[in-house]
């Protein structure tokens, strides 16, 4: 089962035929756009070449991908701390329990509304007054999990729900705790089933590090920004740092589709297992 029949009901023939055509005039009229910035940046002098000579020094480099190492660093962080609490959370949402249940459903449903920027803003401006004044890294990072977490949650939440109830049970049978049979049991069937979707997140979070930019950490928007006021290129400093989000992302999408479309093709293990339990 692919993490997208998890999430949601997959289109039928119209709704892709829809998806199709929307697709093709969205990347039409974005290539209109680019070709009209061009023209623009072409009359402006812009794309002259000794406009683009920086760019060619390892010096130039070196201070961009120091930004971009600060960026992966802080999302890494804030990636595996959110992922941590979206399965906390998700089990939490699962559990018999009213007073783990209520709580997790109230987090993630709240959360989910309040936009990461006002998260930001709460730890730049509101806890300092109350005496939390966190470290630059941590006033983005701290953000970011709380943010994430429940998007993570509420991945995971459907991953479990979509291993079959057998398997707890069968952990059960084995004298295995609840907890011990969902750790070792069904959390692992989980992941793998929406691994497609926990890296496209993932990227979602790799944009959002991006607002270090209002904390003055340096991750590469800061660090773009800091090094245009120095050499006065702003519109090629900005197009450089978009290529290399542009990179990044792109390749962590066609990552996830990849994973997507391993799952459809490759029978599960049980299946595999059962089948060749099978043969005579």
């Amino acid at each position: 089962m692919s993490s997208s029949r998890l999430l949601f009901d997959e289109p039928g023939p119209r709704a892709r035929r829809r998806i199709r055509v929307a697709t093709a005039l969205t990347l039409l009229g974005g290539a209109v756009l680019v070709a009209l910035a061009l023209r623009q940046f072409g009359e402006n002098g812009q794309l002259a070449a000794d406009r683009w000579r920086p760019y060619g020094t390892w010096p130039m480099w070196r201070y961009l991908l120091e930004g971009l190492r600060s960026t992966l660093y802080a999302a890494a962080v804030s990636i595996a701390l959110a992922m941590a609490a979206g399965i906390a959370l998700a089990l939490g949402r699962l559990s018999p329990a009213r007073w783990l249940r209520v709580p997790s459903a109230a987090y993630v449903e709240i959360v989910r509304t309040v936009p990461a920027l006002l998260l930001v803003y709460v730890v730049l401006f509101a806890l300092p007054k109350y005496g939390l004044d966190l470290p630059l890294f941590w006033k983005l990072v701290v953000p970011l999990t709380v943010s994430n977490a429940a998007a993570f949650a509420e991945i995971f939440r459907a991953g479990i729900r979509s291993v079959e109830r057998g398997q707890l049970e069968a952990g059960l049978a084995l004298g295995l705790t609840r907890g011990r049979a969902m750790r070792l049991v069904v959390l692992p069937q989980a992941a793998r089933r929406v691994l497609p979707s926990l890296v496209s997140q993932s990227a979602g979070l790799l944009k959002d590090t991006s607002l270090g930019y209002v904390v003055s950490y340096a991750e590469l928007l800061y660090s773009g920004k800091v090094l245009a006021n120095y050499n006065h290129l702003l519109i090629q400093t900005y197009l450089v740092i978009a290529l290399i989000y542009l990179v990044i992302n792109a390749s962590l999408a066609k990552l996830a589709r990849t994973l997507e479309a391993r799952q459809r093709t490759r029978p599960s293990r049980a299946v595999r297992e059962a089948a060749a339990a099978a043969r005579p």
